[in-house]
């Protein structure tokens, strides 16, 4: 089955829409994942209406063949660098939802973040991180050398990848990060 929510990107959030938004994205992934034990519980426990707090979506950008890396398990770890601060740095958190989107395409898996790590960049957080050269499969001297000019990284452990229907989304941005919030933040926000 292929879903087609057509979600566009405004400044200006209504609380109320974000609220509906989120609820599509519950709906579409509680029947995506049906037959999953994991994420079937973990989506009923976490979006009960009893359950104060919720996980918080976002949407990352993969492009090949890391996203192939990650649908196969052998991408475990996720890493995003950029020269000022900008989502996800600072903005994941342990058991927050990640809707992975093929570049170009729809978002084809989900994942769980299960632990995340924050750096300035200096020589000795350069270090730490190229030890986890396994981990995200950054095997290739040109993607350390693409890297290279950036102030701040955000390291992601990435559990419980799942594939799901596509979702075709339409993003008029080139950002390879969207948190959607149930706040207003400074961040773009996605209504349906």
């Amino acid at each position: 089955m292929y879903y087609n929510f057509y979600i566009y990107i405004v400044n200006n959030l209504d609380l109320k829409k974000t609220n509906d938004l989120n609820k599509k994205i519950v709906h579409y992934l509680k029947t995506a994942v049906k037959n999953d034990s994991y994420w079937s519980k973990y989506l009923n426990e976490s979006f009960a209406k009893e359950s104060l707090a919720h996980p918080t979506f976002h949407i990352a950008i993969f492009v090949e063949p890391f996203l192939q890396f990650v649908l196969e398990g052998k991408k475990t770890i996720e890493s995003r660098f950029s020269i000022n601060k900008c989502a996800p740095f600072n903005k994941v958190s342990k058991g927050d939802i990640i809707l992975i989107k093929k570049s170009g395409g729809p978002i084809v898996a989900i994942c769980n973040i299960s632990e995340r790590w924050y750096y300035h960049l200096n020589a000795d957080s350069w270090h730490e991180i190229k030890s986890y050269t396994d981990s995200l499969c950054a095997y290739d001297p040109n993607f350390w050398k693409a890297k290279k000019n950036a102030s701040y990284a955000t390291l992601i452990k990435i559990t419980h990848v799942k594939e799901v229907s596509p979702l075709n989304i339409q993003k008029k941005d080139r950002r390879g990060w969207i948190v959607l919030s149930e706040t207003g933040n400074k961040q773009y926000n996605l209504i349906v």
